[in-house]
């Protein structure tokens, strides 16, 4: 089996924050951050590729993230920058649920 095709367990649904919808975990010595809109989950890395800041730390909002040092803008289901300054794309993980377990594939898409 190839790094490809393995999932990680990284955290229960009910762990990521239901005042912020972000949790920010740490997958291969990576951060990453997880979001959760409206059931769904979702996975991108967690630093501004701008600014460096936690991504987790910024605000979610209609499944777009907004960086809390200079407000760029993210679709979390895409990794797209939305407005600047951003200007280059984050990475998006594939994730599943097991149950409550969310399981992170270990390469981005």
């Amino acid at each position: 089996m190839s790094i490809h095709d393995q999932w990680k367990p990284v955290a229960l649904v009910k762990d990521i924050s239901p005042d912020t919808g972000t949790l920010r975990i740490v997958v291969n010595e990576e951060a990453v951050c997880l979001y959760k809109v409206e059931g769904a989950v979702f996975a991108t890395q967690d630093k501004c590729p701008h600014g460096n800041a936690s991504l987790a730390d910024g605000y979610l909002e209609n499944g777009t993230i907004e960086c809390p040092l200079h407000q760029g803008v993210f679709d979390i289901a895409t990794g797209k920058p939305l407005c600047p300054p951003v200007t280059t794309d984050i990475k998006v993980y594939e994730i599943k649920i097991d149950v409550d377990t969310i399981l992170i594939r270990t390469d981005p898409k």
